[in-house]
Parts: structure tokens; C-alpha cells; sequence
């Protein structure tokens, strides 16, 4: 079995990714369950380059004619699945912002009615002080 260039290529990538990502979690920048999501990923692209001729045989399973066509599909459901994650974490990104504009909007509204009120006693007891 002769190594390919394109083997390499993506052994190294998936080792660095695997790497990569366990300094994430370690960082606190991504939770335990997208560690093991990253790290199967990242495993799986690393048994396929080792082993190219195994999509052949999990295409043969699911029904898919080629070995390279399940293998694109899988990457093409895949990535449709964390757009839709990336997409539900922006929206509700998007929805935790709007409520703390607003209640910082609010709060600012409070304290200028407080600054306000100050001023105005101020001046009403000048005013009296003055009779």
C-alpha cells in the first residue's frame, strides 16, 4: 500500500484539528459535546485517507453507486447540519443582544429621570432657600 500526497495532506489536517480543538475545550471555548462531534469528525477524515477504499463499502451499504459520491454526500449533509447550527446560535446571539440594548436602554432612561429629578430639586430648594 503506497501513501499518497493527498493522504498526508489530510492526516496532518486532521491531526492538527483534533489539536486544535482540545485547546479550545481547554480554553473553555467549546463544549465537551463539540469536542467529541470535532474529534469523530476529524478521526473519521483521518480513517478515510488511511483507508480510501472504505467508502466503497459503506456506499455499497447505504445504496450510493461510488465510494467518492457517498463520501460527498456525507460532507454535503454534514456541512448543511452546522449551518443550521451555526444559524441557531446566531439567531438567538441576535435575540440575547436585542434584550440587553434594551435593558441597558431602560437603565439609561432611569438614571437620566434621576439625574433629572436631582436637578430639579436642586433649583426648588435654591428657589426657596432664595425666599
Amino acid at each position: 500500500m503506497m501513501i499518497e500526497l493527498y493522504q498526508i495532506i489530510a492526516i496532518f489536517l486532521g491531526l492538527v484539528a483534533i489539536t486544535l480543538s482540545i485547546l479550545r475545550f481547554r480554553d473553555g471555548k467549546m463544549s465537551l459535546g463539540m469536542l467529541i462531534a470535532w474529534f469523530l469528525i476529524w478521526l473519521i477524515v483521518i480513517f478515510i485517507s488511511i483507508f480510501p477504499n472504505s467508502t466503497n463499502y459503506l456506499a455499497s451499504m447505504t445504496g450510493i453507486g461510488r465510494g467518492l459520491d457517498f463520501a460527498l454526500i456525507l460532507g454535503l449533509l454534514l456541512s448543511f447540519y452546522l449551518i443550521f447550527k451555526m444559524y441557531n446560535k446566531i439567531e438567538n446571539i441576535e435575540e440575547e443582544l436585542t434584550d440587553l440594548v434594551r435593558e441597558l436602554a431602560l437603565q439609561r432612561r432611569n438614571m437620566g429621570m434621576e439625574e433629572d429629578d436631582k436637578v430639579k430639586n436642586k433649583s426648588e430648594n435654591e428657589k426657596f432657600a432664595d425666599d
